[in-house]
């Protein structure tokens, strides 16, 4: 099967600029005095949309990739306890470790060797495009409630 168009389609999905804005300029220039501040009206801060975009995220890769994958615990092991950063660095790691898990998730996409269709061999039927599917769709959904935030506390566009 001739699935190259697919595995470009998924590639540029989790990475998509054409339909919706990108995570590069959902997190470019917030100023670190809002990144823990929680509009008002909205559950979370741009701390925490970012650091459950980056757990999600590398849940779905160790899932994808690891036959020792243990499920987190929800709420938990999804969501920061606190609404700030505890510093610039944990700021900017977040940020490069969702980076880091993204082009992993595009490396998979990009296998050829790996069937896209084939069942995860400890999963319960899920497949390699299910969970590619998965990580785009749920990071799409949580960059629009990140520019919300933005928004909300007068941080959009990045300056």
């Amino acid at each position: 099967m001739n699935d190259e168009s697919l595995r470009a389609h998924l590639t540029n999905l989790l990475a998509w600029r054409d339909a919706h804005v990108s995570f590069e300029a959902a997190v470019a220039g917030l100023p670190a005095a809002l990144r823990g501040v929680q509009p008002p009206g909205l559950p979370y801060s741009a701390w925490q949309l970012l650091e459950h975009l980056r757990l999600a995220q590398a849940d779905i890769l160790d899932f994808s990739r690891n036959a020792d994958y243990q499920e987190r615990e929800w709420p938990a092991g999804y969501w920061p306890a606190g609404s700030t950063p505890p510093s610039d660095e944990a700021w900017d790691e977040s940020v490069a470790a969702f980076l880091r898990d993204r082009a992993e998730l595009e490396r998979l996409a990009r296998d050829p060797e790996l069937d896209l269709f084939a069942p995860i061999p400890h999963g319960t039927g899920q497949t390699y495009l299910r969970e590619l599917l998965l990580a785009a769709d749920h990071n799409a959904y949580h960059l629009a409630d990140l520019v919300a935030v933005r928004r909300l506390l007068g941080a959009w566009p990045a300056a």
